[in-house]
């Protein structure tokens, strides 16, 4: 199930890995997807999601990369 985190003002969507991202994430949104197991962290636009090279091995690196995303695109 889907949850969502606010940051900043932006939203961080955690997906499991059969969850789609446009059933639950907005443009804009940071999306962090669990597949296999690993995180692979994900940016969300206009044209769709665009990820990492390298999923991170452990939710909570995933998580700080993704809030330090939140703010720099917060600034």
């Amino acid at each position: 199930m889907a949850t969502v985190l606010l940051h900043r003002g932006v939203r961080i969507v955690n997906l499991e890995g059969d969850e789609d991202f446009a059933e639950h994430c907005r443009v804009d949104d940071i999306a962090i997807r669990h597949e296999g197991d690993a995180w692979a962290l994900y940016f969300i636009g206009e044209d769709g999601a665009e990820g990492y090279d390298q999923p991170y091995p452990v939710y909570d690196r995933a998580l700080w990369t993704a809030k330090a995303a939140a703010e720099f695109a917060a600034e």
